[in-house]
Parts: structure tokens; C-alpha cells; sequence
């Protein structure tokens, strides 16, 4: 489970934020900070003993007390292992640039409907599970595919009937679990059809993100399994 701190002065907004992570597997709310120094105090109290810990801040960049990126300075000063993504309407490319210096992972630009807030959160989430687990070996092409999931797939790049946030909650599943997927067990999870988890399982076995195997037992055809390669 990753959890997570939302940082928003704007309490309309910091609760929309936490209704969309509701909705999210794999996620739970740490808790809502309204200024940059509720925000440091709570990321301190989660580093004590015995605390439970935040794995990522929702961070605005616009805050009441002091700027998000001098939060994330603290952060990082600090020495935690805690990411974060900046969730702002803020579009300067010189705040862009040193943004991306202080260490935050990913850039959410303010309006955003919820594909679009899934699509980050998802692809943190393969980031993230590629990196914290003990299995991952560290190697070169280990770490370019971490930071790859990372990167959004733009529209065009996506065969014709794919979506984007679809792509991002299938590819997120089948990264954090240990077990191989097959379409009729992914489609009862995410809520789709048979037919449509199988075209995106054969996508990211087609890009080479998928292993497929043969599951075999039982009466009748053996059915098609999806593992992540890791």
C-alpha cells in the first residue's frame, strides 16, 4: 500500500484529491496538509518509530506559508525517501526546471479530470514497485525500466481503441503483483470486458512489458497468462 500525503491550501481541491485515491487500488490516504509547515510536521511525525510512514506527497506549489518546492527542499535535506508530485497550475518552465532538480517525480498540471490523475498515480505506482522490491535485481536495464514507467504514453503512440488511464491501471496491476493475470481474471478486477483485458494484456506483451505463458490444469483449452518482466 503507498501512502500518501496531499498537500492543497485549497480544502475543496485537497478533497477531491483524496476522493480520487480512495478510488484508487493500492493507495491510502496519510493525510491533508493546508501549509507547508502542517505538511513538514506531519512528514515528521511518520518518520518516528513505530510510525506508519508516507511514501509520496501530492505537493501544490503554491501554499500559504511558503512555496512547494522549498517543502520539497526540506524533504530532501532531510534525507527521506519520499517522492513527490507537484499537482499545480503553476507552468513556468523555470519553476518546471528546478521543480525536476529538487527531486520531484512527476509534474501535474491543474485542471485535470481523474484519467488524468489515474494515469500519474498508476505510473508512480510501477515506478515505485519496481524500485522497493527486494526481487528487482539493479541492473542497468532494471533501472531504465523504472524510470521509463514513469513516462506518460502519449496519445498517438497508443494503437487505436487503447486508452491512456485503462493502459496505466492494467500495466500498474500486473507490475506490483507476484502472480501471472489472465485476461478473464483481469477483467473481473478492473471492471472490463474479456475481450477488451486481453487487448491490453497483448499490448504490453507485444512491447515486450508482458511475458505470456500457457496456464495449464483443468478441462479444456489451456488458457493464456500475462506476467510483468522484471
Amino acid at each position: 500500500m503507498i501512502r500518501v500525503l496531499v498537500v492543497e491550501d485549497d480544502p475543496t481541491t485537497a478533497q477531491a484529491h483524496a476522493q480520487y485515491l480512495g478510488r484508487l487500488p493500492g493507495f491510502a490516504l496519510a493525510g491533508i496538509a493546508t501549509t507547508g509547515s502542517a505538511a513538514l510536521r506531519l512528514i515528521s511525525e511518520s518518520t518516528r518509530e513505530g510510525a506508519d510512514g508516507i511514501d509520496l506527497v501530492l505537493l501544490d506549489m503554491h501554499l500559504p506559508d511558503m512555496d512547494g518546492l522549498e517543502v520539497c527542499r526540506s524533504i530532501r535535506s532531510a534525507r527521506l525517501t519520499i517522492d513527490v508530485i507537484a499537482i499545480t497550475a503553476v507552468r513556468d518552465l523555470p519553476v518546471v526546471r528546478e521543480a525536476i532538480s529538487v527531486g520531484i517525480v512527476q509534474y501535474l498540471i491543474k485542471p485535470f479530470g481523474y484519467p488524468a490523475f489515474v494515469e500519474k498515480l498508476e505510473s508512480f505506482a510501477s515506478y515505485h514497485g519496481r524500485l522497493t522490491d527486494p526481487a528487482t535485481p539493479t541492473t542497468q536495464a532494471a533501472v531504465d525500466s523504472a524510470l521509463a514507467s514513469l513516462r506518460s504514453t502519449a496519445p498517438g503512440q497508443l494503437p487505436k481503441g487503447l486508452a491512456a488511464d485503462t493502459l496505466g491501471a492494467v500495466t500498474a496491476l500486473l507490475a506490483r503483483a507476484d502472480v501471472a493475470w489472465s485476461a478473464t481474471e483481469l477483467s473481473d478486477h478492473l471492471g472490463l470486458s474479456r475481450v477488451t483485458a486481453r487487448r491490453y494484456l497483448e499490448h504490453l506483451a507485444g512491447i515486450g512489458q508482458a511475458a505470456r505463458e500457457s496456464r495449464h490444469g483443468g478441462s479444456g483449452r489451456p488458457e493464456i497468462e500475462y506476467r510483468w518482466r522484471r
